[in-house]
Parts: structure tokens; C-alpha cells; sequence
């Protein structure tokens, strides 16, 4: 069974230069966060932060076989991401492999029932969850997430539907942030494989849909090419919800008669976008940029360098369609510094575009766009 098995010695856990890797148990991780002032602010994301109690509460019982052997820890000084990830990795192992075996022996029970034949690999499912709000689920997702053995989430699927899952199924997380990855690409597929490979059905959570920017056709590809079946479902990407959310049209006749969907994610992490060439800075188009905060700056003012109009509506919006949603709207020269200002974080959707003046939240709304032709259908 791929990663289970081989994660050990695949994965680095244990380096070239320590002969043992110690694990350390969570609750210990969550005291020394404790004074660490970007990860108290982690309580009032609706999302599955990295190393929030939420998130080791959901997933405590991967802890199991560590509860049972250790008591109580005591505050120690601050672990660096890199243990903190290793360590997360070293305690899970146990448990994976326990239910990687109750797995395998309920499918050759099932199998032993039926005419003797080999049972085939489970179902993977890639599953979209929408921008947040619980209440965007589709009716599949809801049939699929209550239905699943095992389901691998990512930091940007919410609390309020992680708390939708079925009663008997394990959850464990898998998301990533910048400078932090709880599980690399290649791990996730890994995971995905070894239980699929035990007959479970599996369910991988994404935030949004599957499909857009969310890597989900490498996941796919890879389990296509392994001979495991992937049912995708799909979600409402955040580009539709939070639009949607705050009243902006993302076409609209004589205003926008395209839409562009573009990841703000620099090489390296640095502050330079990916994209922005000349013919992105079309005014009948609407622009909208994922994980797109770190890198604003550079890429409004490669927008009008050429040659979008400064006052271009635009507007970022941190953590759309929750309770905790917050925006900032303004011409695309000012929307850098008051994104700034309002000390937006992650994740924040970036819509520019003349349509934005169409919201009703649009500060300058007599400079709104004639709306004469607004009867009459695509």
C-alpha cells in the first residue's frame, strides 16, 4: 500500500543526520503557538488553519495511540514549520495503518460474501465545497461526504461544512499555505492511492471547485494512470460565490463581455504574478485573481502600465461568503493601499473590472454604468 508503507523513509522523516525522529505530541505544538501572534489570530478563521485546535480536534483520532502512551505536555519553546510537519507526519502513521487494515479486512469480508471473485480499489471522489458558506453545497456532495471512509480536506473547505461529514467517517487534513505544507502533492496522491487500493471510499475535499486552480486534475491524472475510477463533483468556484455574493455581475451586455480567471501565485514566492500581459488589460473584460493578495501591488500597476484606466472599479474580498467576509472597494490605483490598510489576509479574491461599480456596496455608485439594456437576455 503506497504511502503508508513507504512514507517513512519517502517523505524524510527521518533526516540523514538523526538516527530517531521523536514525536511530540500536538497539544504540546498548540501551547507554544499559544504565543505565537499569527496563529492566535487563527481562531476566528471559518477555514482549517494550519494549526488551529479546531483542526486537531477534528482530526484527534489520528492522536489516538499517542493520547493513550503520554500525559499531559507542558509549554515548550516554539517548534520551526519544518518539525512541526514532521511531527504531525511521525504521529499519524500508526493510526493510517490501523485503518488502512479494518479497511482491507471489510472489503475481503464483503468479497468473501459475494461469489469469490478479486474486489477491485475503491472510489476516489474530488469533491468541490464551495467558497465557504454551507448552504452552496450541491445535493452530491452533501450524498458523498456522508457516505465516505476517509476524507483528505484542505485548508479552505470551512468549519461549517467540515461539520456536515457523516459520523463514521475519519477526516484528516491535508492543506497547505504559503511556507507550509502539512502534506506535500506527492504525499496527497500517495494517500489518495494506498486507501483507494484498500477498497475505501475516499473523498477529497477542496475549497471551491476541483478544477479550478485547485490541482485537482493532477490528483486525477495520477489515479487515472494507477487504475483507480475519480468521480469529480463539482463545486461553486469563488469567483461565482463571492460575485455573487456582493452583487457583481461578472459579465454583463455593454459593460464586460468576458470573464478571466487567473492565479495571483508568483514563482518562488515572490511579489510578482505569474501573468499580466498587454492584452489582459482589456476594460470589456472582468479580471478575477486567486491568491492574489501578496502580489497586488505589482499586479495593478503592471494592469495599468498597460494601459487599464487607473479608475477601474476593483475590489478584494477576505473570506467570501462567511460570517467573517470583509471587503474593500476602489479604483484599481488606490486598491494596494486600502487593501493594506484594511489588513486583509488569506484568502482574499481580487475582481477587477467595470462591473464592480454595478455592486450595491459600490462607493461611487452615480458612476455606475448605464444599465438600459439590462431587460433584454444573453
Amino acid at each position: 500500500m503506497a504511502l503508508v508503507y513507504k512514507l517513512p523513509l519517502s517523505s524524510s522523516l527521518y533526516s540523514a543526520n538523526t538516527k530517531q525522529f521523536n514525536p511530540i505530541n500536538p497539544k504540546t505544538i498548540l501551547c507554544s503557538l499559544h504565543f505565537n501572534t499569527t496563529a492566535s489570530s487563527s481562531s476566528s478563521s471559518p477555514f482549517s488553519e494550519k494549526h488551529s485546535l479546531e483542526r486537531y480536534q477534528r482530526d484527534q483520532w489520528i492522536y489516538n495511540n499517542l493520547q493513550k502512551n503520554q500525559p499531559e505536555p507542558v509549554c515548550v519553546a516554539a517548534l520551526d514549520e519544518d518539525s512541526i510537519r514532521r511531527n504531525d507526519i511521525a504521529l499519524q502513521l500508526p493510526e493510517l495503518k490501523k485503518l488502512l487494515q479494518v479497511l482491507r479486512e471489510k472489503r475481503e469480508e464483503k468479497c468473501g460474501e459475494g461469489k469469490g471473485g478479486k474486489c477491485g480499489p475503491g472510489n476516489v471522489y474530488l469533491v468541490g465545497m464551495g467558497p465557504g458558506d454551507p448552504e452552496l453545497l450541491t445535493l452530491k456532495a452533501m450524498r458523498v461526504i456522508q457516505e465516505a471512509d476517509l476524507l483528505l480536506y484542505d485548508r479552505l473547505v470551512s468549519n461549517d461544512v467540515l461539520d456536515l461529514v457523516g459520523l463514521n467517517a475519519r477526516l484528516l487534513y491535508v492543506g497547505k499555505t504559503a511556507g507550509y505544507h502539512s502534506r506535500t502533492q506527492e504525499e496527497i496522491h500517495e494517500l489518495l492511492l494506498s486507501f483507494a487500493e484498500a477498497g475505501a471510499n475516499v473523498v477529497r475535499l477542496k475549497g471551491g471547485d476541483p478544477l479550478v486552480f485547485g490541482r485537482g486534475g493532477e490528483e486525477m491524472d495520477f489515479l487515472q494512470q494507477k487504475g483507480i475510477q475519480v468521480k469529480v463533483i463539482p463545486g461553486i468556484t469563488a469567483a461565482s460565490g463571492i460575485a455573487a455574493e456582493l452583487g457583481i455581475p461578472l459579465t454583463h451586455r455593454g459593460v464586460a463581455n468576458s470573464v478571466r480567471f487567473y492565479t495571483g501565485h508568483s514563482r518562488k514566492g515572490g511579489t510578482d504574478p505569474l501573468f499580466v500581459a498587454e492584452n489582459d488589460a482589456d476594460p470589456d473584460s472582468t479580471l478575477v485573481v486567486y491568491m492574489g493578495l501578496s502580489t497586488l501591488p505589482t499586479l495593478a500597476l503592471k494592469l495599468m502600465c498597460h494601459g487599464l484606466p487607473l479608475n477601474t472599479p476593483a475590489a478584494a474580498i477576505e473570506r467570501g461568503t462567511t460570517p467573517q467576509q470583509r471587503y474593500v472597494f476602489a479604483e484599481l490605483k488606490d486598491l494596494a493601499d486600502k487593501t493594506a490598510l484594511a489588513k486583509l489576509v488569506s484568502p482574499t479574491l481580487i475582481i477587477i473590472g467595470k462591473v464592480v461599480s454595478l455592486s450595491p456596496f459600490w462607493p461611487h455608485s452615480k458612476e455606475a454604468p448605464c444599465l438600459t439594456e439590462t431587460s433584454h437576455a444573453f
